[in-house]
């Protein structure tokens, strides 16, 4: 097998067709509800129509979260208030139910899919369908040591590229991208302070566990260790996620590129994909096109990442607990643009005159009984 080069990618993905774009406009025109009367879903629409190549946009009918999970070495510094090696709990939680992605993905009829890329516990505490594509048990730490080997960032790649592919050939027409792990805001917050050129203290936030503040300075010296060691290797996007990444990071950006290829839209969460799309953005300029900021959590290295890659979130609800939580709140607005492009009636230039012309009239004659009622009332007085 050859080696594989993420730069391929820029070749291969394409933007949104601008014609769509342009027919999407005269589509609007034609719609009773004027134009900027709807706000960001008029956006959401048109974004949703040029990337499904419809106008009007179709509904989006078979959307699904997809999950990635992975345990990183670097948690045993005490940068979060979870236990080294205990994602897998995250993950039980997850597949019995009871965590909040599963409870708003089952009520909202969305299936969810959990991928162990990178789980340090026995395959036996989960579900084949879950652990059978892990690349390796836990990661290196990232402040001493690489996450993976060369080798295993690409297995991990080439996996969340397959992953794509099964979803799009599965007929999956949006992604809520999610990610469950112990320890993986400090890689991400690493690989955003790489590509963004910036300090560990500008990116470090304090996780969806909200950790105190000596643990912030523990994870923000563990970033700062990570970057020395990032820094040499920025020219080679599979290099940087094997040394500071992870296996579940490297599979969710190859998981992100290859969706882009494959034209099919995903909303990111939160800090960790945020940090595999940038990473993926370093390989392929046009691939953010095909994406969407579900939601801010407050981590300033989501920020930092967002904004250089122009995606301006859809809510701002303050959920910090990750695992796909936020996008999923994120996923109805999404729908409801789709549903009003595609279920709202279009009329030609003559009916819309038509329409606008009776209720004009309509209101001249509701205007006019009110005058002469109170001319009436005026003169019994």
């Amino acid at each position: 097998m050859s080696r594989l080069n993420l730069d391929d990618f820029s070749e291969l993905i394409e933007r949104p067709d601008s014609g769509i774009r342009r027919d999407v406009g005269e589509h609007r025109d034609r719609l009773v509800v004027p134009t900027g009367a709807l706000g960001r879903l008029d956006e959401l629409g048109e974004w949703l129509a040029a990337a499904q190549a419809s106008v009007p946009a179709r509904p989006i009918e078979r959307p699904k979260v997809v999950i990635f999970a992975g345990d990183h070495g670097v948690a045993r510094l005490k940068v979060s208030n979870r236990k080294p090696g205990t994602a897998h709990v995250l993950v039980r939680s997850v597949l019995d139910g009871k965590s909040p992605v599963a409870v708003l993905a089952r009520r909202a009829g969305v299936p969810v899919r959990v991928i162990d890329a990178g789980l340090d516990c026995d395959p036996e505490l989960l579900p084949d369908e879950v652990v059978r594509h892990r690349v390796r048990r836990g990661t290196g730490r990232i402040d001493i040591e690489d996450a993976l080997t060369p080798d295993e960032a690409e297995r991990a790649v080439r996996l969340g590229m397959a992953l794509a592919d099964e979803e799009a050939d599965s007929g999956t027409d949006a992604v809520v991208l999610g990610d469950l792990s112990v320890g993986g805001t400090t890689p991400a917050a690493t690989l955003i302070a790489a590509l963004c050129g910036t300090d560990a203290s500008v990116v470090t936030g304090r996780g969806g566990e909200q950790i105190d503040d000596l643990a912030w300075m523990r994870k923000c010296a563990a970033v700062r260790d990570s970057l020395r060691r990032a820094r040499p290797v920025l020219g080679d996007q599979l290099e940087l996620l094997a040394a500071v990444g992870g296996a579940d990071l490297a599979a969710m950006t190859g998981f992100l590129l290859q969706s882009a290829v494959r034209r099919m839209p995903v909303v990111l969460d939160g800090v960790v994909s945020a940090a595999c799309a940038l990473v993926a953005q370093r390989a392929a300029f046009r691939a953010p096109d095909w994406w969407l900021a579900g939601q801010v959590t407050g981590e300033p290295a989501q920020a930092k990442a967002l904004d250089r890659m122009a995606l301006t979130p859809l809510l701002d609800h303050g959920v910090v607990v990750g695992e796909g939580a936020g996008a999923m709140l994120a996923l109805p607005v999404l729908q409801a643009a789709a549903a009003l492009s595609a279920e709202l009636p279009e009329y030609t230039k003559e009916e819309l005159a038509a329409i606008v012309a009776e209720e004009r009239a309509e209101l001249d004659a509701s205007f006019a009984r009110a005058k002469a009622k109170a001319a009436e009332e005026a003169g019994g007085a």
